[in-house]
């Protein structure tokens, strides 16, 4: 039997890119027109959390707006017009070595010279029967992407704290009515944003109260839900034209713990730009991004983790 050292790759990389959403289909394109060859990981998740949208409206460019996946198919080809090369596999493990990195994929140790990380963020669902089916059909993580699109009808914000607040704030600029559910009797929120969630007249709050199933029409489209009383147990339907889950995001960071700064929330902390605190590892989009979370600035961080690497690399 071979050993796990005979599996490694012998070739140094300049540059793998870790993620193919926003942040690190930019960074390819630009270290590919750099002609540093980028080697770009598809990872389990090919095109990120835009390949679940259905219209991106925000992102320049598109005054009609364009399809997710569409969008991250035209970054993907761009990429590789300039000569980035994609390879479908998952890293597994880091290791830090003297003047490069080594990562692990699929079983194989690969070298590089500098490494990317825009592995993103996974949003937290609730694992319910047929989610998956209406992400995209009146269920969504994202109430700045989507939120736009359910004007004057009624939806619901699933979550208790901060985002949960930030996400109901921002939908009542478009929906008739925002059903805040949360499975307490207070919000976990910050006292000043609680405040304000609950003194809009667009927001109601349902307590004590967690969703149990949805209810599409016959289309596929989300009509209501159902939901269960913690303290009663009974349970009632409540018409929704979508539901929004804001009970936070997972950042794709488990190959890095122990050997990169993490904060609490697991995100890589970048030290200076996009640069971690390990020369030649560079981190952009929402990966280290636990704020803004939109495709724009995922673009823009992976621009500048380029072109950061690419002085890395020269100096």
């Amino acid at each position: 039997m071979r050993g796990e050292a005979d599996m490694s790759s012998r070739f140094m990389e300049n540059v793998i890119i870790v993620g193919t959403g926003c942040a690190g289909l930019t960074a390819a394109i630009y270290t590919a027109r750099a002609h540093l060859s980028p080697l770009v990981l598809e990872g389990s998740q090919p095109g990120g959390q835009l390949t679940m949208t259905s219209a991106v409206e925000n992102f320049p460019g598109f005054p009609a707006g364009i399809e997710g996946p569409d969008l991250i198919l035209r970054m993907h080809e761009q990429a590789e017009r300039f000569g980035a090369r994609f390879e479908y596999g998952v890293l597994e493990e880091f290791e830090p070595a003297a003047g490069f990195q080594r990562v692990k994929i699929d079983g194989v140790w690969r070298e590089t010279r500098s490494l990317i990380i825009a592995s993103g963020a996974s949003a937290k669902w609730l694992n319910l029967e047929g989610e998956k089916q209406l992400v995209g059909h009146g269920l969504t993580s994202c109430a700045t992407c989507d939120g736009a699109f359910y004007k004057n009808v009624p939806v619901a914000v699933v979550g208790g704290g901060d985002t949960a607040c930030e996400e109901a704030l921002f939908l009542t600029r478009f929906a008739s009515q925002v059903s805040l559910i949360h499975r307490r009797d207070t919000l976990r929120a910050s006292t000043i944003m609680g405040e304000r969630t609950l003194a809009h007249p667009k927001i109601q709050p349902i307590w004590n109260s967690t969703l149990q199933q949805y209810l599409p029409d016959p289309s596929g489209e989300m009509r209501a839900i159902l939901l269960r009383d913690t303290v009663t147990g009974t349970t009632n339907e409540l018409e929704v034209k979508c539901v929004f889950i804001a009970i936070g995001h997972v950042p794709n960071t488990a190959p890095f713990v122990g050997k990169l700064d993490l904060d609490a929330g697991g995100y890589i902390i970048p030290q200076r730009g996009t640069q971690t605190n390990l020369p030649g590892v560079f981190a952009a989009g929402d990966v280290s991004d636990p704020v803004y979370r939109q495709a724009i600035t995922a673009a823009g961080q992976g621009c500048a983790a380029a072109m950061e690497a690419e002085r890395w690399l020269h100096e």
